[in-house]
């Protein structure tokens, strides 16, 4: 079932769309660009959701440009069809959601705990400061490098810009 490729003489196998269809696979294929021989399955799946004769208009009356998006919607389309054949691609966008919902609801709780957790420190902050010295009795105290301390990089990295960090 091979025929003479195009190219030099040798022999082509047709692409996967016409291997089964059982027919010859022409040099303008409309199928050939879009389903290669070595990936039948593509053609096998999208052809069994849609049909042939589906997919051959639907390729024709796009522009060459827009087919190979539209091929690979349609493999998406027809997988997610054959996994839940009463929503296929609207069951599988819903529970996308409804983990996006889940998600921004966990994110909100979290940066109201850090919001919490943040005005209990700052509480504790103020409530633990010395009364403010007056002038008679200031001592300054010697310069301390705090680019190597630890916690003190990592307050003022997550802090930075952020009015949530400021008491």
């Amino acid at each position: 079932m091979r025929q003479k490729g195009h190219r030099h003489g040798r022999t082509v196998s047709p692409c996967a769309g016409c291997k089964l269809l059982r027919r010859k696979c022409v040099k303008d294929c409309v199928f050939a660009p879009y389903f290669p021989p070595k990936e039948p399955y593509k053609f096998a799946i999208v052809h069994k959701i849609f049909g042939a004769s589906n997919v051959n208009k639907m390729l024709q009356e796009l522009a060459e440009n827009q087919r190979s998006d539209a091929v690979n919607s349609m493999v998406y389309e027809a997988n997610a069809r054959v996994q839940d054949p009463v929503y296929g691609c609207v069951g599988t966008i819903s529970s996308l959601h409804r983990q996006l919902e889940a998600l921004q609801t966990q994110l909100a709780f979290a940066q109201a705990e850090l919001i919490h957790i943040r005005s209990t420190l700052c509480r504790i902050d103020n409530d633990t400061k010395p009364p403010p010295y007056t002038a008679s009795t200031v001592a300054f105290p010697t310069i301390k490098d705090f680019s190597s301390d630890v916690d003190m990089a990592f307050v003022y990295e997550v802090g930075a810009g952020d009015s949530l960090w400021s008491c």
